[in-house]
């Protein structure tokens, strides 16, 4: 898990093929003015969702976590204070990973709680359970799902 604000950004874009380019987005983009949901970047290997939402309280959040895609998850307005916990140190799964979705919830309370201002990003990896949109106020941010294994 990475959480940086975003005029650090190119430091992280060796991380990942795709990392660069979701940078440039950020960089050329006005994010602000994109509707809520999912676009596409790159196909299936690259895509953001917008998120305008209220938050919720911490006991209502489950931590999930996902296989198939990184998260950049990047705050727009408000402060999302995110729940992390070690993916191996998650064991009380809600359910199976479910595969169509790339996900899978846990009853596992975080380790720790990241107040993610806006102007800042969380890097969530494979093995990194999180469990977003915890605040008491209304959140706009945008979710980058980064394809683990694109090589573009």
């Amino acid at each position: 898990m990475i959480l940086d604000t975003i005029v650090n950004a190119e430091r992280y874009a060796g991380l990942h093929p795709l990392f660069a380019t979701v940078f440039d987005y950020i960089r050329l983009t006005d994010l602000t003015a994109l509707a809520s949901g999912k676009h596409t970047i790159i196909g299936d290997d690259l895509f953001a969702i917008v998120e305008r939402v209220s938050g919720r309280l911490r006991s209502e959040a489950q931590l999930e976590c996902h296989r198939k895609y990184i998260d950049i998850q990047l705050v727009l307005s408000g402060v999302d204070t995110m729940g992390w916990k070690p993916l191996a140190d998650c064991h009380q799964a809600v359910e199976d990973y479910y595969a169509p979705a790339d996900i899978q919830f846990f009853y596992d309370a975080p380790a720790s709680w990241i107040p993610t201002p806006a102007g800042a990003f969380c890097i969530f990896f494979p093995e990194d359970a999180h469990a977003p949109l915890v605040s008491a106020h209304e959140i706009h941010k945008i979710v980058f799902k980064i394809a683990v294994d694109a090589v573009h």
